[in-house]
């Protein structure tokens, strides 16, 4: 058996994995699924968030996991934003996990950030229409009126309910910091990326346009939207438990 840590996506926490956690534990894996600090916090707190910090951050779990399991293989999952998370934790310390897993998540090359990507990606009008910059730019909220088609068309509507109200202020920064990466520490983290070809956050075509910039990841394709936890939990918890190493 395996650990998983999950790093969940913008304006997301922990909370978000709740099904999908539940899943990977009955199936007699450990999971942890923490919130990264600083979300929702006041705008000093969302000003003093570093992707690097987020990155240790998630390095750390993995570390702790690992020890907790007496070296048994740890899998370092991220979705959506929390891609770049996964990666930075690798660069910082690759021995702490045995592999990485891409939810249609933002796995882009060293020297680009986020928002660089955001330009390449050209308009999305839907999701841009349901951002708002707070605190002067530091940070962004989610319209929760608007954002059930966005994130979650095919999740169940309940769920989906039910999480929308818990949607927290994102820092801006970390989306504005290019990834720092080398192929000897996080090249050396086998990967998969788990792309769903309904998403209308990260459409396929951005997602598949990210496998082409930066190969070598196992490719596993679902039929979902970008919430795949709420949409496909046990499909996605297979892919997960399949990238074991």
């Amino acid at each position: 058996m395996a650990g998983f840590v999950l790093i969940h996506g913008s304006w997301h926490g922990g909370w978000c994995f709740d099904r999908l956690s539940a899943i990977l534990s009955a199936r007699g894996h450990t999971v942890r699924a923490p919130s990264l600090p600083g979300m929702g916090g006041t705008a000093e707190e969302l000003a003093a968030v570093t992707l690097d910090g987020w990155g240790e951050f998630a390095a750390q779990h993995c570390r702790e996991l690992k020890a907790e399991l007496g070296g048994a293989p740890v899998v370092l999952a991220g979705h959506s934003r929390g891609g770049l998370v996964i990666s930075t934790a690798a660069e910082r310390d690759p021995q702490a996990m045995d592999a990485l897993v891409y939810i249609c998540a933002m796995m882009l090359p060293d020297g680009m950030s986020r928002a660089q990507f955001k330009e390449q990606e050209g308009p999305n009008p839907a999701f841009d229409a349901i951002i708002h910059k707070i605190h002067d730019g530091v940070a962004t909220v989610v319209d929760p009126a608007g954002a059930a088609p966005v994130f979650a068309q095919l999740s169940p509507a309940d769920e989906v309910a039910a999480i929308l109200p818990r949607l927290l202020a994102e820092p801006h920064g970390v989306r504005s910091t290019p990834l720092r990466l080398t192929d000897e520490r996080f090249g050396s983290v086998p990967r998969t990326y788990i792309e769903c070809t309904e998403d209308r956050t990260i459409p396929i075509t951005s997602q598949r346009r990210m496998q082409q910039a930066l190969p070598g990841a196992r490719i596993v394709s679902l039929w979902a939207d970008h919430s795949p936890y709420l949409s496909r939990p046990e499909s996605l918890a297979s892919a997960l438990i399949d990238a074991i190493p």
